[in-house]
């Protein structure tokens, strides 16, 4: 396996164990693949997925940034819709650069505290 992802996986792990959700204020999770970027709600507590947004239904043109804002404003609203105000971030081990970065922007422009 390839040490760079190994290593993201460690980082992963180290975070994860610091942050944990809950179903009053779960774990925005963040995973960037080389063409899209995905976040997620997760309730740790009861092991669920609260909600989901991807890049993939974006019609919009632009950069991977400016989709990836696009989907933290999604995901924000998808959460409000379930009344979730604030959230716990979890980057995923990547860096708080870039589209992390716009995704997380985006969560806190459409109403995400955290």
């Amino acid at each position: 396996m390839n040490t760079k992802i190994v290593r993201r996986i460690k980082r992963h792990k180290k975070i994860k164990k610091a942050v944990l959700g809950a179903r009053s204020i779960p774990r925005l999770v963040v995973y960037r693949s080389n063409k899209h970027i995905y976040a997620s709600l997760i309730d740790d507590s009861n092991g669920k997925m609260i909600t989901t947004a991807n890049e993939k239904g974006i019609t919009k043109p632009g950069t991977k940034s400016e989709k990836a804002y696009e989907v933290g404003k999604m995901l924000a609203k998808k959460a409000v819709e379930k009344r979730v105000k604030s959230v716990i971030f979890d980057r995923g081990g990547y860096q708080y650069h870039g589209r992390v970065e716009s995704l997380a922007k985006g969560a806190r422009d459409g109403g995400l505290l955290f």
